[in-house]
């Protein structure tokens, strides 16, 4: 299962890859995408942002700097806690994070055609209890 899930992943990542490049953000850093959908999504402060993202506090701060210079995000003081830093899409930002989107749309609707909409869908709520399941102690016993 752990290589399936890995080379399901690179399916997704590949799409994704080329559809950015081809819209011309090829400066995309690696896992950025992760950031802009976390962003577009939730909207999100920046420890928020980060924090699925399974990296180091600086890995995080470095990538969400990549972003920030290359101009998909901005980063600001979160108005009600000074503490805490905000981040937003630029309009670059979402124009990455719809190209994403659409990539992810493209790759969903060849597997539901390969397999139907109704295994597609179970698959994900499979996929998603796992998620959820990582916090149980006793999963897996």
């Amino acid at each position: 299962m752990p290589a399936l899930l890995g080379a399901a992943r690179g399916v997704y990542g590949s799409q994704i890859r080329s559809a950015l490049r081809d819209s011309g953000f090829d400066d995309m850093p690696r896992r950025g995408t992760f950031v802009l959908g976390a962003v577009a999504n939730h909207g999100s402060t920046l420890a928020d942002a980060v924090a699925g993202l399974g990296t180091t506090k600086q890995a995080a701060s470095q990538l969400v700097d990549a972003l920030v210079s290359r101009g998909y995000l901005e980063r600001a003081p979160d108005p009600d806690d000074r503490r805490r830093v905000t981040v937003t899409l630029t309009d670059q930002g979402r124009a990455a994070a719809k190209e994403t989107q659409t990539a992810i749309r493209a790759v969903d609707q060849r597997l539901a055609r390969a397999v139907g909409a109704e295994q597609v869908a179970t698959t994900r709520a499979v996929l998603g209890a796992l998620v959820e399941s990582s916090g149980d102690p006793h999963f897996g016993d």
